[in-house]
Parts: structure tokens; C-alpha cells; sequence
């Protein structure tokens, strides 16, 4: 069946939790050959912050990819407000453009998404490329601007900024875009402790004005202060729980597992110590005495 907006409706159980973003069953292979993503299912609530965890390459950025729909899952669906995302539903115009807008991307490297002349334009491009009147794309852009604490970046180009400054522009030009649901990709890689403290305190206004925000990241200091649901990536590509925050945070033998903290073991004469590394705890240590 077909929905207002052109695309394929997927009916879902009456009693099931209903989602602004759910995956169902996806596989994604890169080239047909190389698995990203087995079998993933999970949903992501309206308003709330969920974290996807896990190792390097265990799929995060891919999973954040198809949830955007940048790329399209080799089977299983992505639905957005109940409506899949697919190559054919985005050649529908009136879906492209509503999922577009409600939709926003962060990349993990700034400088992937940073390409106009200056800071000021890249806040206007997405506006300007939905057909809102210029007008109000640039009052909105002064606001962004304001509120981000960077409207003296607003004639700098690209190439003069720092980390941290970029990666506030390229938050702003999707803020411009005013989207209901922020897509982040290991938001805080690269910044300074002033900058990673002004990024939580960013998300967390965010949410609570409403917005949904999905981050993918390897930082659990991040989800420890977001306090959030988080899902829980292995290194095989699936789903290895999902839960909240604490619960996930205080299983040492699940964040092992998925190669999140990483243990060492040394030996002090007949004292042997082992201790579990983390970035966002302290060691825990259990000693051993051998025979």
C-alpha cells in the first residue's frame, strides 16, 4: 500500500512500540562482498537520544549511512515515521523532500561536509536547496549562528578554522535545516575537553527541545554523560544488545567482548595483576596469586 507521500507503507503491529527510525533485519555488504551490517533490527524513539557503540569498522558509520538513506540496505528495510526509505521511495519528490528536511547528517570529518565559499553560505545551503525564501534562510542562519557562538565565523571560509570550529559549522548548517532527528557520527572525535564538554550540552538542549538524536561512537565517556539507550555493535556486524546506558556501561564482560575496553595482565613476583581499560572508568584490578 501506497501513503500520502508516494512511498511504500509498511504495516506494522498495532501493540509494537512505534518508532521515528526502525530497522528491520538489514544486510549491507560493500560490494557485494564485504559484510557491514548482518541482520540488524532496532528503533529509535521520538525525542530521545540513542548511542550505537562498538568497535572500529563493526558497522557503525554504515548503519548511521542507511538510516540516511546514503546508501540502500542489500535486504531488510529502513522506515522512517512508518515509511520506508528505499532508492525508489526517494525518487518521490514530495518524500524526498520531507524526509530531507526532518533528516540531518553529521559526518565523522567535517571537511567531507564543509564546501561552500564561506561559513555563512554552508548555513544556507540546505535551506536554500529545500526552496525556503532567502529571506528567511538568512534570519535563520544569523540565529544558528548565535546560538552555535560562531557568528564571527560567519565570512571566514573552511579551510581558515580549527576542529572544533568546523565541526560546529557543519552542526550548523544542518541545524539551518531544523530536522527533527540529528544523525551524529562520533561527534566528538578530534575536539578539545572545551569542546567535547560544549557538544554534550549541545545534544542535551537539543533533546530536550525536542529533537531525536542518533550518535554513533567508540567514546563511552559520551554515552555515560548522555545517559541515553544505547545499542551495542559486535565485531560480526550485529546487534549484541540493546539497553540503557548504565546497564550496558556496567557489563565489563559485554563491553569486552565487543572489544569496547581492552585487559592487561603483569606480573609483581608471585602477584599476578589484571587490569580492565576503559575510557570513561577507572581500572578495576583483581589480583591473582600463583601457586
Amino acid at each position: 500500500m501506497r501513503g500520502r507521500n508516494g512511498c511504500v507503507d509498511v504495516s506494522l503491529d498495532p501493540k509494537a512500540e512505534s518508532f521515528t527510525v526502525e530497522l528491520k533485519d538489514v544486510h549491507y555488504s560493500y560490494y557485494g562482498k564485504i559484510p557491514a551490517l548482518c541482520g540488524i533490527s532496532l528503533g529509535v524513539r521520538e525525542s530521545e537520544i540513542f548511542a550505537i557503540v562498538g568497535s572500529n569498522g563493526c558497522g557503525k558509520s554504515t548503519l548511521l549511512h542507511v538510516m540516511n538513506g546514503l546508501v540502500y540496505p542489500s535486504s531488510g528495510a529502513v522506515l522512517f515515521r512508518g515509511s520506508v526509505v528505499s532508492e525508489e521511495s526517494l525518487r518521490n519528490q514530495q518524500f524526498l523532500r520531507h524526509f530531507r528536511a526532518h533528516m540531518g547528517y553529521v559526518f565523522q570529518d567535517s571537511d567531507t561536509q564543509l564546501f561552500c565559499p564561506t561559513v555563512l553560505d554552508e548555513l544556507m545551503f540546505g535551506p536554500l536547496q529545500i526552496g525556503l525564501d532567502r529571506g528567511e534562510v538568512l534570519e535563520r542562519s544569523r540565529q544558528v549562528l548565535d546560538m552555535m557562538e560562531i557568528a564571527d565565523l560567519a565570512e571566514r571560509h573552511s579551510y581558515m578554522l580549527s576542529s572544533g570550529e568546523k565541526k560546529r559549522v557543519a552542526i550548523a548548517s544542518v541545524l539551518t535545516m531544523n530536522p527533527d532527528v540529528l544523525l551524529l557520527d562520533e561527534p566528538t572525535s578530534g575536539l578539545d575537553p572545551r569542546s567535547q564538554t560544549y557538544l554534550v550540552e549541545l545534544m542535551l538542549a537539543l533533546n530536550e527541545a525536542g529533537k531525536t538524536i542518533v550518535i554513533a561512537t567508540h567514546d563511552l565517556s559520551l554515552v555515560a554523560e548522555l545517559s541515553c539507550r544505547v545499542g551495542v555493535l559486535s565485531e560480526e556486524h550485529t546487534v549484541e544488545r540493546i539497553g540503557e546506558a548504565h546497564a550496558i556501561l556496567g557489563d565489563t564482560g559485554l563491553l569486552l567482548r565487543v572489544n569496547l575496553i581492552h585487559e592487561h595482565r603483569h606480573a609483581h613476583g608471585s602477584t599476578t595483576h589484571r587490569h580492565v581499560h576503559s575510557h570513561y572508568r577507572t581500572h578495576d584490578h583483581e589480583d591473582t596469586t600463583e601457586g
